[in-house]
């Protein structure tokens, strides 16, 4: 059988034709993501979230302590973004039935990864933990078709009077960073 080229591609395509880049991109600084164990059993799923010491430590997180747990409801299509904390921490989990892709942006100066900004599939039938370092801007948009759920673990406790929540438009790294890429 006689192996293919580009010039075997009906013309009104060839240019068209592309590769679909699977390198790993390049990861923010200190960012990190755990696995979730999922229990299937003939009855449903179980998932243990958070393992947290008797210091108040998220297993997987170390040092990370945490002092609130919070939910956000996202209605299909909604893009929530962008803010930042310079105090605080995020631990963020989506439910595996839920789709949303998390937004991810450097702003610290002194960091290696300065401006280096990052998109983390949560939810779409995984189950993993996503840290989010203070400094680092962060957002999410809700791909599914259904509102999605957000649970976030925080090591502050939001204070209304002095909030660490700084925030930048939705589209400050460009309204096209929120559009799910087509493979």
């Amino acid at each position: 059988m006689k192996k293919l080229s580009l010039d075997d591609i009906i013309l009104k395509l060839k240019d068209k034709v592309f590769v679909q880049d699977y390198s790993k991109k390049k990861a923010i600084d200190g960012v990190k993501s755990v696995e979730i164990k999922r229990f299937t059993g003939e009855d449903g799923t179980f998932e243990e979230l958070v393992r947290i010491s008797t210091t108040g430590e998220v297993e997987g997180f170390p040092e990370f302590k945490v002092r609130q747990i919070n939910r956000s409801k996202i209605l299909p299509g909604g893009v929530k973004a962008w803010h930042i904390h310079f105090s605080q921490e995020d631990v963020w989990y989506v439910p595996p039935e839920d789709h949303m892709i998390l937004g991810l942006w450097d702003l610290r100066n002194d960091s290696d990864t300065k401006d280096v900004k990052m998109r983390v599939i949560l939810g779409a039938g995984t189950s993993k933990l996503v840290y989010v370092p203070r400094g680092v801007a962060h957002g999410v948009v809700n791909v599914g078709k259904k509102p999605g759920t957000i649970v976030y673990f925080v090591n502050m406790q939001f204070d209304f009077k002095e909030p660490d929540e700084k925030r930048l438009a939705w589209d400050a790294a460009g309204s096209d960073f929120w559009i799910p890429e087509k493979g």
